[in-house]
């Protein structure tokens, strides 16, 4: 055997012993290494609590405290019915402690969010909310004057499917001593500067701003307040067509805006509504911007 044949034979008898010592003294290195190695933990979302608020609240002795509260759909400002009972027991019990304390009142606060659809003709779903429970409380015997109402942003809440459970909050005060001066700014404020809508030819429809969904939200403050209190709603037209025709135009508006408000909570017996149809103008007819002004209807209050 050649020296050369014998120097291969000899590298290659090194080879394969590495090989042998690696595999019976590491046997086990990828074994380890992989069981080293760490392992990530799937990561499962965790879903908030739906929030809840309780149908609470107390004044000295006086005091109401139950799971349970009115409860509302997202984006909607209509009261889920029905009630459960211990909210209309607390209810009763709230009827009679104001009877009997006639300096009292009840703060009421609606929740909304901000990714909510506000439909209704207030500034916002919060104060449509908290207006919804003060009409069923009036409905139950509570005078509108022992109640105040308020719309708060609350974007924390965690609804339980399509459903807020009692997204509003109650505190029981005493009336503002400045209430009767409040209440007669309110109303110099609205007569001086009345809620006005404007309409299209032919056109009964309503799409409020921002501004004039405060001056509803004013409007209805001051009905609930003052005994006697009412909103006059008058419909106004253009010159177009006839004068008997645009007399009852005028009057499908105001009738408009008086259902309008009323689906909004305003009684019906705290409203009038009437038609000037086009005797009224306010700008000249022979424009088109004049026409546009002329056609409207006016909101205030006797």
């Amino acid at each position: 055997m050649s020296k050369s044949t014998t120097s291969l034979i000899g590298i290659i008898l090194t080879i394969l012993a590495g090989i042998l010592l690696y595999m019976k003294l590491c046997s086990s290195c990828g074994l380890q290494a992989a069981a080293e190695e760490p392992v990530e933990e799937a990561v499962v979302p965790v879903t908030p609590d739906p929030t809840s608020y309780p149908f609470a609240f107390s004044d000295g002795d006086y005091s109401c405290d139950v799971n349970d509260n009115y409860n509302f759909n997202v984006s909607s400002s209509s009261i889920i019915m029905p009630l459960a009972q211990t909210v209309t027991d607390c209810i009763d019990g709230l009827k009679t402690f104001l009877a009997d304390n006639a300096g009292k009142v009840i703060n009421i606060t609606g929740y909304y969010t901000s990714d909510e659809e506000n439909d209704s003709a207030y500034p916002n779903l919060g104060l449509a909310r908290a207006n919804a429970v003060k009409n069923h409380l009036v409905d139950n015997g509570i005078p509108s004057t022992h109640i105040n109402t308020f719309g708060k942003l609350m974007d924390e809440m965690v609804p339980q499917g399509n459903m807020f459970l009692g997204p509003v909050t109650y505190g029981l005060t005493g009336e503002s001593a400045d209430a009767a001066d409040e209440l007669k700014a309110l109303y110099e404020k609205i007569k001086a500067d009345p809620l006005v809508l404007y309409f299209d030819t032919a056109e009964a429809s309503i799409n409020l701003s921002a501004e004039q969904r405060q001056k509803i939200a004013d409007i209805s403050r001051y009905l609930d307040k003052v005994e006697g209190a009412k909103a006059n709603i008058v419909g106004h037209t253009d010159n177009t067509g006839n004068a008997a025709g645009n007399m009852k135009l005028g009057q499908d508006r105001a009738d408009f805006a008086k259902n309008y408000l009323m689906g909004n909570g305003i009684a019906e017996a705290k409203i009038n509504a009437t038609s000037k149809g086009q005797t009224q103008p306010i700008e000249s007819n022979a424009t088109e911007e004049g026409k546009a002004k002329n056609r409207r209807t006016v909101v205030t209050l006797n």
